[in-house]
């Protein structure tokens, strides 16, 4: 279904996060999670956890919702 998603979270960067694209809009960069279901709530689209995998709403490019990039130590 790629392409149809309203939601784009694109590859994590080198630095760290993931771009993130609403309905072709750039809403932000998410570095956890809990961001992309903050962009969610913003634009008034599911929020609840099954919707993550869903791919009619999120299509996750480069990666899954596991990876955010580097990792960091605490």
């Amino acid at each position: 279904m790629s392409g149809h998603a309203p939601v784009i979270v694109h590859p994590p960067s080198p630095d760290g996060g993931r771009r993130v694209t609403i309905r072709g809009k750039d809403v932000g960069t998410a570095f956890y999670l809990f961001d992309v279901l903050e962009f969610l709530r913003r634009a008034g689209l599911p929020e609840a956890d099954t919707a993550i995998d869903d791919p009619e709403l999120i299509e996750w490019r480069g990666a899954g919702p596991q990876a955010w990039g580097p990792e960091k130590s605490p």
